[in-house]
């Protein structure tokens, strides 16, 4: 998703223009994005966008506002989210792979990824998770196991997924299977392909869902 792709998304929504004016706001004074940030749903509705698969309106509204600041966006993305209810939370990490700020938001996807918010948890696995160090991302791919976030929602999931990441899934599964408990189908099927592809023998590893 591209800043220019959300913008045609949002050509549909109610308010154009509002949006349009307070974008123009925010390039102009940068102060001005709390304000806009904080009225984005009001404004623009929290509808999904045809043609941006898994946006919202308010969503898409939020992380152009942010893309349309001139300057220090890392710091205004740290403010608005750690400020922001949990759709403005969410609407800040959506923005991070859109912004030119290296691996600054890193921290927030650290925070996100902590609670127990499972949207928050799956908008941090987007594709600004590239970022997240090997450890850190394969324990947020475990904990959405643990909390039932579809695993289709973590991007380059097969290509980062390795060896090690299949034996704490295999341990998982031994866990839950212990405890007559079922393995969600998705960590299964990972776990399968990770046993194939890498060669990874262990009891465990055997389909355990029901």
């Amino acid at each position: 998703m591209t800043p220019d792709s959300l913008r045609a998304a949002l050509r549909g929504v109610p308010d154009p223009e509002w949006r349009d004016a307070a974008l123009r706001r925010v390039a102009a004074d940068p102060a001005t994005i709390t304000a806009a940030f904080a009225v984005a749903r009001r404004r623009c509705g929290r509808a999904p966008l045809p043609g941006a698969d898994g946006w919202s309106a308010d969503e898409a509204a939020r992380a152009l506002l942010l893309t349309a600041l001139p300057s220090d966006h890392a710091r205004h993305a740290d403010a608005l989210y750690r400020h922001g209810d949990a759709a403005e939370k969410r609407a800040v990490l959506r923005a991070l792979p859109l912004l030119p700020i290296g691996a600054a938001g890193v921290p927030l996807l650290h925070d996100a990824i902590r609670t127990n918010d499972t949207r928050l948890l799956a908008a941090a696995l987007g594709p600004y998770a590239r970022h997240l160090d090997p450890p850190a991302w394969r324990q947020a791919v475990l904990k959405c196991v643990f909390t039932g976030v579809p695993l289709a929602v973590v991007h380059d999931l097969d290509v980062r997924a390795d060896a090690e990441l299949a034996a704490m899934l295999a341990g998982l599964a031994a866990e839950r299977r212990a405890a007559g408990r079922a393995v969600p189908a998705d960590a299964t099927e990972l776990l399968d392909r990770l046993t194939i592809s890498g060669g990874v023998t262990c009891a465990s590893s055997t389909r355990t869902s029901t």
